[in-house]
């Protein structure tokens, strides 16, 4: 199975706009995209090969019909024929939403659905562009309740100036909202459960204020204030430097000034690339692919050996 790449799914956003077209030549009309799906087996939004012998072949019928090979052994036992992970690039026009995502036990017991554990890379971000990662103090519920119904709730969150390279890792229950101004890749568990809490009184295009999630919310909620989100990562060019590794997902950083070669007969996994600078060739005994800055390529389990050709690409390497 050669490197796959897949037609991005847009997604319009009340918050979103045009930076995905303008940046990374997305294939987009609306002034208000939000989000550029790469790699989704989320029901109704099934990623689609978009290169080579496989093209027009989507996602889960890979997984489906070619699993072990695909998704590696291990993955196919702990997840069956389901795609572990979603993987997005976000443009921020406006704020989103403060929110939060439940954890796999609530997940499953009210929406039959994995938890939501995620991280973010930040490609691009205005100056003192911001986002809301967790509580500034330890809250009780009744507090959090209470400011909620009080409009209060900005008063008690944490605001993190970014810039480009900062990295983020959102545990289950945290509190967050990414700010205006910010583009960045998401790398997330398959979900799409959020629990909005507070939308700023924004209403939509039809005139109405978008749901909120508050009694869902208040037993989801991580009360403590926890400085777990920051992500301190080596850049060294040419290495492959550990970036973030849990349960759901590893990710490392790779900035590349010449070619690099890696070795991968050992992983039982996919490996993902997210390309979130320049540009790259990756070639397999199977065949290559090209990637630019806001591109994405799904090489199956069965790959041994990966090349990775570029002076001056900056990628995310993402495994299981």
């Amino acid at each position: 199975m050669h490197p796959l790449k897949f037609k991005p799914i847009l997604k319009e956003r009340l918050w979103g706009g045009t930076k995905l077209k303008e940046v990374f030549g997305k294939p987009i009309e609306s002034d208000i995209t939000g989000e550029s799906w790469e790699l989704s087996t989320v029901p109704g939004d099934i990623s689609v090969v978009a290169n080579g012998s496989l093209e027009g072949k989507s996602l889960q019928e890979l997984i489906d019909s070619n699993g072990e090979e695909l998704l590696g052994k291990s993955v196919v036992e702990r997840f069956g024929k389901e795609f572990p992970i979603l993987i997005k690039f976000i443009d921020a026009k406006q704020d989103l939403s403060i929110q939060l995502h439940p954890n796999d036990a609530l997940a499953k017991e009210r929406h039959n659905s994995f938890g939501k554990t995620e991280m973010w890379y930040i490609m691009d971000a205005d100056p003192k562009a911001e986002l809301i990662v967790g509580f500034n103090k330890d809250v009780t519920k009744e507090e959090y309740a209470e400011s909620v119904a009080n409009d209060t709730l900005l008063d008690l969150l944490n605001y993190e100036q970014v810039e480009e390279g900062d990295t983020f890792f959102i545990n289950t229950g945290k509190i967050h909202a990414i700010g205006a101004g910010v583009m960045l890749a998401e790398i997330q568990q398959t979900s799409d459960v959020t629990y909005r809490v507070f939308d700023f009184n924004r209403k939509d295009k039809d005139g109405n204020l978008r749901e909120l999630h508050t009694d869902l919310a208040l037993d989801a909620v991580d009360y403590e204030k926890k400085d777990d989100f920051k992500v301190s990562y080596s850049q060294e060019k040419n290495e492959v430097n550990t970036m973030v590794d849990c349960p759901y997902f590893k990710t490392n950083f790779i900035e590349l000034t010449e070619n690099l070669e890696l070795d991968t007969v050992n992983r039982d996994s996919f490996t993902i690339f997210m390309c979130v600078g320049g540009e790259a060739k990756i070639s397999t005994a199977e065949g290559e692919v090209a990637i630019k800055s806001g591109e994405t390529a799904l090489l199956p389990a069965s790959t041994q050996k990966i090349s990775l050709q570029s002076t001056g690409a900056k990628l995310l390497e993402v495994t299981i």
